[in-house]
């Protein structure tokens, strides 16, 4: 290579080196586990799939934290929260607020609590 060439690289190398972008907030970033939250936000997709093998189903919502999933579980008798209003109907786009448990993941688990829920906004 040539001292020219050798040069230019440096400089390429260089001023991209100095390129910084903002790292997008997560919700681990925010939401820490084991802690009670509540999150505001708009459904992105509401998958009750897990229901039919006695998982929770999860209501992913877009929020200031980032994506958020909330896990609704499958057997509400056992739970200290009331369960969400019909909770087929809930659509992507709806606007909703989420309030649960934070998991190691930064997931919101809706039960341990009689305050915790999913419930539509306006």
């Amino acid at each position: 290579m040539t001292l020219p060439r050798l040069g230019l690289l440096s400089a390429a190398l260089l001023l991209g080196a100095c390129t910084t972008t903002a790292p997008t907030p997560t919700p681990s970033a925010t939401l820490a586990a084991g802690q009670q939250a509540t999150v505001d936000g708009t459904i992105v997709s509401v998958d009750t799939t897990p229901w039919t093998y006695d998982g929770s189903a999860i209501v992913k919502i877009a929020s200031e934290n980032g994506q958020v999933d909330v896990h609704l579980p499958a057997r509400w008798n056992l739970c200290k929260a009331p369960p969400p209003d019909d909770v087929p109907s809930l659509r992507a786009g709806d606007r909703v607020q989420a309030t649960g448990t934070v998991t190691d993941d930064g997931a919101l688990v809706v039960c341990e609590g009689a305050q915790h829920g999913l419930r539509r906004t306006p």
